[in-house]
């Protein structure tokens, strides 16, 4: 394989490699998410089937 073969190879596995790792490091260092705000279920809704039920 010619030199400029080489440059092109080592350039672009490189620059791929580089932008996994950058995406992968701001990833991976996100704050944590509050627990609270995941556990959140659904809102108690008000049917008015259990009052004078018969």
């Amino acid at each position: 394989m010619t030199t400029a073969g080489w440059v092109i190879m080592v350039l672009s596995i490189g620059s791929v490699l580089a932008l996994a790792s950058f995406c992968l490091f701001k990833v991976l260092t996100l704050p944590p998410v509050e627990v609270e705000s995941s556990l959140k279920g659904m809102p108690d809704i008000d049917t008015r089937d259990t009052q004078d039920a018969d």
